[in-house]
């Protein structure tokens, strides 16, 4: 019969023996890796990072991306307390609007464009009182905006032929002969504070000829939403300088 080693044979009454038991190089490793694992998953925990959420607007832009941030980030776009404080420009010092009276739809934002139209085109949407400068990748900025009354108002396409600042205002002849007190401005009543051109003004063109009406600034900022002009597109002077500043000649005007 053979012999049992040494090490394998069983012990005698009250005897403590080790028993060896010889491995193998692979199956050292094995062992060795699965004892690793069992302590890495022994000690590993599970973080929440608390992560900013990015609001995304998934509606049709037109873009090839169909998730965008939901709204631009613009440096002239911030707290009403800044965008209509006090300045001074060209001379003058504008004073500032006491926005909390502006309603907050009529104050100076973007928004996702919903007009359809190519980047750079303003749109003044006349039952809303806005306006809007269409922006590249689907958003626009959008002002409020005093129109004309009934029976003064016009509509179509058209586009801006060129812009002043602190522009020289002349009624016309049939504004005179409703308001006979302005016949001291016949020639001409210079750009200030109480021009009715305000800080700047933009001249709508259709087909080479002047339309005769403007977008323009004002100093009467409670008139904003109000529709009592003889026709002409007024914004708040602080934010037509903003305006005016992105725009250029020919852009595309679109009154509906």
């Amino acid at each position: 019969m053979r012999e049992l080693p040494q090490s394998l044979t069983p012990p005698s009454d009250g005897e403590t023996v080790e028993t060896e038991i010889p491995l193998s190089r692979r199956a050292m490793l094995s062992g060795m890796g699965a004892m690793a694992l069992l302590g890495m998953a022994g000690c590993s925990t599970t973080e929440t990072l608390d992560l900013p959420q990015l609001q995304l607007d998934d509606t049709t832009t037109g873009s090839v991306h169909p998730m965008r941030p939901a709204i631009s980030v613009d440096k002239n776009i911030t707290g009403p307390d800044v965008m209509y404080a006090s300045l001074t420009d060209g001379g003058f010092q504008v004073p500032e609007v006491p926005w909390q009276k502006v309603k907050p739809e009529f104050r100076r934002q973007i928004v996702v464009d919903k007009t359809g139209e190519a980047p750079g085109t303003i749109v003044v949407h006349l039952q809303e009182r806005m306006l809007y400068l269409v922006q590249p990748g689907g958003d626009a900025i959008r002002y409020g905006v005093g129109i004309g009354k009934d029976g003064f108002r016009w509509s179509g396409r058209a586009n801006i032929q060129y812009g002043k600042e602190w522009p020289l205002w002349t009624p016309p002849p049939e504004m005179i002969q409703r308001k006979p007190e302005l016949v001291k401005w016949q020639g001409g009543q210079p750009g200030g504070l109480t021009n009715p051109l305000g800080a700047r003004a933009l001249y709508i063109y259709q087909d080479g000829k002047d339309t005769g009406y403007r977008i323009h600034g004002s100093p009467e900022w409670w008139s904003i939403g109000q529709a009592m002009s003889s026709g002409c597109v007024r914004l708040i002077n602080q934010d037509i300088i903003d305006l005016y500043s992105r725009v250029s000649k020919k852009n595309p005007v679109v009154v509906v």
